[in-house]
């Protein structure tokens, strides 16, 4: 949560900051919105975390009682964005992205009478391929807001899927591939040679990721699905 908070709290301070500039000038690149296509880059960071389900019965499992998922940052190289320009106020647009993730995993237990914690993390760097639909407002002089969603298909290029398990030190295992689906929004801004945008948008995985193997992180729980945070800017020319 503290990350999440910390990029919201820049999105508004770059928000407050561009809007001032935007009434200050005229109205940059007038014939924007209505070209075709648009080309461009992103760069950004997320926040990653799972949703995830237990057995039933997972308190049997080494007494563990609890079990705590720690969002971590992550950071987002997003290239190419290419966007189809449908409408002036509705475009079909995918950003191919190279992202890395880091989640703390964090299991309380009781051993012989006292309460004890193991941690293991994941870290996966995946390769993603989203579709995305983006309706905007019609811009006012050089800013518009817009909102976004659609679905992606990752593979993670990180994954430990096929490495033999240590039982003194097992990991959680998660399959290589993912699906998710995506909705957010943010904010453009039209500078005097390209446009410029903040955006925030949550993705959930609709995939189990989890690979059971019955080891002390993974027999407790009964399905991992990803959830992500992405906080990212973007130019387009």
């Amino acid at each position: 949560m503290k990350v999440q908070k910390g990029y919201i709290l820049l999105l508004i301070s770059c928000l407050t900051a561009f809007q001032g500039l935007s009434q200050r000038y005229g109205k940059n690149i007038p014939d924007f919105e209505h070209r075709k296509f648009h080309f461009g880059t992103a760069l950004g960071g997320t926040s990653t975390t799972y949703n995830y389900e237990l057995k039933t019965s997972f308190t049997e499992f080494d007494s563990v009682y609890q079990i705590n998922i720690n969002a971590g940052p992550g950071f987002a190289i997003q290239l190419p964005l290419i966007s189809w320009n449908i409408h002036s106020t509705f475009h079909l647009r995918t950003i191919p992205s190279l992202t890395f993730h880091d989640t703390e995993f964090l299991y309380s237990f009781w051993r012989n009478g006292e309460r004890e914690t193991k941690s293991t993390r994941t870290q996966p760097t995946l390769l993603n391929f989203p579709l995305l639909l983006k309706l905007n407002t019609k811009r006012i002089n050089n800013f518009a807001a817009y909102a976004i969603t659609g679905a992606s298909y990752s593979y993670d290029l990180a994954s430990q899927d096929d490495v033999d398990q240590s039982l003194s030190d097992p990991i959680i295992k998660l399959k290589r591939h993912d699906f998710a689906y995506h909705v957010g929004g943010g904010f453009d801004f039209y500078l005097p040679y390209f446009k410029f945008g903040i955006e925030i948008k949550l993705s959930n995985g609709m995939r189990n990721l989890l690979i059971q193997d019955d080891t002390f992180f993974s027999a407790p729980l009964q399905s991992l699905k990803s959830q992500v945070w992405w906080f990212s800017i973007t130019f387009e020319g």
